[in-house]
């Protein structure tokens, strides 16, 4: 028997480092537990989520244009106004008096015109006549005095008297004529009646406008936001006294962060939420993109158009939540993004590893459209592989994969998360 038989402690050592060997070998040779996404085939919905505020077509201020004493404001603060609506009326005593005078004035100057073209042109027309058979009548005097002289039956002092006559009978021929003619449509007495008429009828119109001016009205079908006036004020030009929502479609405005603007696009669907009615989300369409961007912010204004029937809750200048589909696909391989290493390339590559035959294994991908947990894979991966998600793994490494339940929407615990780029909706769009 060998000697070494008959030493036991002998045999125990031996056979406690052939155990320590065996343990030390299958620790090196244990792949550890790594958590893995199966690459699987499923729908992807790329979304935007911001916050946004309700606004109307257009809000104005309306105020008065003369100085006055308010008598009545006859709307309230949420009334609906038609256009043309009196709002606000002032007292109008001093008015109407002003208008009355214009009136009159306008009235006395109509009188006067037609007077030179009816009493005053027959007038003349008589008065014409009778110059004209006066002169007749001394001029036939001057011949007979003439002749009376020429016979030595009168002095010549006679015909000194039948020649003044005569002179006096012309300039009364004149005038008469003048005197028609100043009656007739172009003559300055009717001339002069028809811009006094017409002064008349400006004062009527200035007053009738000023009279007009002491009732505010709506400008156009709206609604009333703000009252800033009560009856016995004095109000003056300038000074706003109510603010009318003007009637029109109800808009949703956000500023959205630039980085977003290759997402958007007109039309796209959208689903709103308001903070005040967090269980009645209503459905909306992307309806325009501001042409510039607010250099102060780096935002760009983007508006909403609802989708009838509009919710009956909505206020102007509302707090809303907004999502809005801005990619979609029926059917994609997808990856969760804490399962691409380092920064994706511009061109929309990546790298991920996969687990190949126990071995970590590196592998390119190239990636389509991304969500803000998954991205779409193009090419690189095939349904059905494994890909790695813990953070410590590396190329080469001998690893277990162990998948994980996940599919887009959901998150993984053991990855990076992104911001929200705005308030969250939660599962407003159905994902």
């Amino acid at each position: 028997m060998p000697s070494f038989a008959k030493r036991p402690w002998v045999i125990a050592a031996v056979l406690i480092a052939l155990v320590l060997g065996a343990a030390v070998a299958w620790m090196r040779l244990r792949a550890p537990a790594v958590p893995a996404v199966q690459v699987q085939a499923a729908p992807l919905v790329r979304t935007l989520q911001f916050s946004a505020r309700v606004a109307t077509r257009s809000r104005v201020d309306v105020g008065a244009t003369i100085t006055g004493r308010v008598a009545e404001v006859r709307v309230r603060e949420g009334d609906a106004v038609r256009a043309g609506q009196a709002l606000v009326r002032l007292e109008s005593g001093e008015l109407r008096a002003a208008l009355a005078q214009a009136e009159a004035g306008e009235r006395q100057a109509q009188a006067r015109l037609a007077g030179l073209r009816s009493t005053g042109r027959v007038s003349a027309d008589a008065a014409l006549s009778q110059a004209e058979a006066t002169l007749r009548n001394a001029r036939a005097e001057l011949a007979r005095a003439q002749k009376l002289v020429d016979d030595g039956f009168i002095s010549a002092s006679r015909l000194d008297e039948a020649r003044r006559a005569v002179a006096v009978a012309q300039a009364q021929h004149q005038a008469a004529q003048a005197q028609r003619r100043a009656n007739a449509d172009s003559g300055t007495e009717v001339t002069q009646a028809q811009a006094q008429l017409a002064v008349a009828r400006a004062a009527t119109l200035a007053a009738r406008a000023r009279l007009e001016q002491a009732d505010i009205v709506a400008p156009a079908d709206a609604r009333v936001l703000v009252r800033q006036v009560e009856p016995g004020q004095i109000v003056q030009p300038g000074k706003a006294l109510l603010s009318l929502a003007l009637a029109g479609p109800t808009q949703l405005v956000a500023q959205v962060d630039e980085r977003f603007l290759d997402q958007l696009a007109v039309g796209q669907p959208a689903a709103a939420v308001a903070d005040a009615f967090p269980g009645q989300r209503f459905a909306a369409r992307v309806l325009s993109l501001a042409p510039s961007v607010d250099a102060q912010r780096g935002a760009l204004e983007v508006k909403f158009a609802l989708v009838p029937p509009a919710p009956d809750f909505l206020r102007e200048d509302m707090t809303l939540s907004v999502e809005v589909v801005t990619g979609r696909r029926e059917q994609a391989l997808v990856l969760p993004l804490a399962a691409l290493r380092g920064e994706p390339r511009t061109e929309g590559g990546a790298t991920v590893l996969v687990a190949q035959e126990g071995v970590a294994r590196e592998r390119t991908v190239r990636l389509g459209m991304r969500t803000l947990d998954a991205a779409e894979v193009v090419q690189g991966l095939s349904a059905g592989e494994l890909a790695l998600l813990g953070p410590d793994v590396r190329a080469g490494d001998r690893v277990s994969a162990q998948p994980t339940d996940w599919k887009p929407g959901s998150s993984w615990s053991g990855g990076t998360s992104r911001d929200d780029p705005g308030g969250t909706l939660g599962n407003l769009m159905g994902r």
